[in-house]
């Protein structure tokens, strides 16, 4: 059942476990992470991102549709989130394509213009409805390594969403996007100072190379939405790989896409039993 994505991120805070949010980019990813989600009896959130956009020809509605469409189906509650948007057209398109969420990311800007631009969007997004998160610090991956440096400060953190009224806050603490293994460690004594000095619900991107130990920890640390989207694609892709192996005469994406959509769904399973725990 789609369910504002502010109300199961809400629910695992009451409750003291994590809220799974899971990156989309085909209609595959979206029935895998429903699918698992339900095989675990959690609540979930399907989030698709500014970058997912730019792959579907910078067109949100159609994903978000079939994203919709899954959510609706869903025996479990469901959110939908759009992710990391830097562009202020398309977080303007979120609430009208049936997102409950938006993550504006003005994080690549200096503090001041990061608090400018995110209590902006912050307003337009609550003006429609929309639950609003947005990131302070360095979450690093794509273009380097996460460094001490840029990690979030407690202090600058309870300011920034004092200033702008965000709902949720995505912290930088030691992990990092994009990684293909699972060694990153987290900073959990900084995760206990952020959630003791921040009103509201703390983020972890970059969740994929975080071993489960460390997302357990963090979690009963007060960390609470929990984003995962490498690890999806890891298995996405492994299924593939294995079933071209097997038969390098395979044409019908069905007879592969079925397996990488099936090892997803358990890639969610696992996932959402470490972090509801």
């Amino acid at each position: 059942m789609l369910t504002p994505t502010g109300e199961i991120v809400a629910d695992a805070r009451r409750r003291g476990v994590g809220a799974g949010a899971f990156n989309v980019i085909t209609v595959e990813h979206a029935e895998a992470v429903v699918t698992g989600a339900e095989a675990a009896g959690c609540a979930v959130i399907l989030q698709i991102s500014e970058n997912a956009v730019r792959f579907h020809h910078g067109r949100l509605g159609p994903i978000a549709a079939a994203a919709r469409a899954v959510a609706e189906l869903a025996s479990v509650p469901v959110g939908l989130h759009l992710d990391h948007v830097e562009s202020d057209e398309l977080f303007d398109q979120a609430a009208g394509n049936g997102f409950g969420s938006a993550m504006y990311d003005a994080s690549r800007l200096e503090y001041d213009a990061n608090v400018a631009a995110t209590a902006a969007a912050a307003g337009r997004g609550h003006a429609c409805g929309l639950w609003v998160e947005s990131e302070l610090g360095e979450v690093g991956g794509k273009d380097g390594a996460h460094k001490p440096g840029v990690r979030t400060n407690p202090g600058e953190a309870a300011a920034f969403v004092e200033a702008t009224g965000v709902d949720a806050l995505a912290v930088a603490v030691g992990s990092s996007h994009a990684m293909t293994t699972r060694d990153a460690r987290l900073d959990h004594e900084l995760v206990r100072r952020l959630c003791a000095a921040v009103a509201v619900p703390l983020v972890l991107h970059g969740s994929s190379g975080v071993p489960d130990d460390e997302l357990r920890t963090a979690v009963r640390g007060g960390l609470v939405k929990i984003n995962i989207g490498t690890a999806l694609n890891i298995a996405f892709t492994g299924a593939i790989r294995d079933a071209m192996r097997r038969n390098a005469e395979l044409v019908d994406p069905r007879k592969y896409l079925l397996d990488a959509r099936r090892d997803m769904a358990e890639t969610v399973t696992r996932a959402l039993q470490v972090i509801s725990r």
